[in-house]
């Protein structure tokens, strides 16, 4: 069983390597995933590791509050995304 970790406050020029090589360290990166803009395909500043649950913990207190590219970073657990309203949903008629 895995857990996603949400790493926030990522450099510009953090990739899924650099984040893979902060977790090998501690664990397996089951997967790695660097959030990016649509139209720019630039980083949006956060990213997803997928991590072995037994191992989340561990790389949580070694992560959050480290440097990583230059920028110190926030690795916490993954929420599950809130559902987002259309346009309409929200309208008084």
């Amino acid at each position: 069983m895995t857990k996603t970790l949400y790493f926030g406050n990522l450099s510009w020029e953090s990739t899924e390597d650099s984040m893979s090589h902060a977790v090998s360290a501690l664990t397996e990166a089951v997967s790695v995933r660097v959030v990016t803009d649509r139209d720019t395909g630039r980083s949006r500043g956060f990213g997803f590791v997928e991590v072995p649950a037994d191992s989340a913990q561990t790389v949580i207190d070694a992560l959050n509050g480290s440097e990583l590219d230059g920028r110190q970073i926030v690795v916490n657990e993954s929420r599950p995304r809130e559902s987002r309203q259309s346009a309409g949903e929200n309208r008084r008629y």
